[in-house]
């Protein structure tokens, strides 16, 4: 099993930016953390930030035949580009939401996701367990996707 881990714009800056609503644990402590725990779980993962939105839709384009979930933190773009909620559902691929913070909790603005109706699901609000709750929720959609005969990666 493959899954794709994409960060968004600021994403870099974990560790840095706003350590009260997003933690100290860096970017780069994050992947690790995530990296061993897919290891255990015989998963392969890989990571990739951008601060540029049309990076992020290349790579995700690019994920097409390779990831079979992908973990997406869109940051400020999951409220914004609508663009990217297009290539997520152009490129087939399942996509998981996933934030540090709660969202739901914060400014307005942020409560409302471009991505959150075209994706498999969302978690938020759990700082960097949401990553590795999104990683149990791939192994789980990719379960459930072997056992249904009709689904069309399976």
């Amino acid at each position: 099993m493959r899954v794709l881990v994409l960060n968004g714009p600021n994403l870099n800056l974990l560790g840095l930016r706003e350590p009260e609503i997003y933690g100290s644990m860096t970017l780069s402590e994050l992947e690790e953390e995530v990296r061993r725990a897919a290891e255990t779980r015989g998963v392969e993962v890989q990571f990739f930030q951008s601060n540029q939105e049309g990076m992020l839709i290349d790579r995700l384009h690019q994920a097409r035949g390779w990831a079979d979930v992908v973990l997406l933190n869109g940051g400020g773009l999951t409220h914004t580009s609508v663009s990217l909620r297009d290539a997520v559902v152009g490129v087939g691929i399942p996509v998981i939401e996933i934030h540090l913070s709660n969202v739901h909790a914060r400014e307005t603005f942020r409560r409302r996701s471009l991505m959150a109706p075209v994706t498999v699901g969302q978690i938020s609000g759990f700082g960097p367990c949401s990553y590795l709750l999104g990683l149990e929720a791939a192994i789980h959609v990719v379960k459930q996707q072997n056992r249904d005969p009709s689904s069309p990666r399976s």
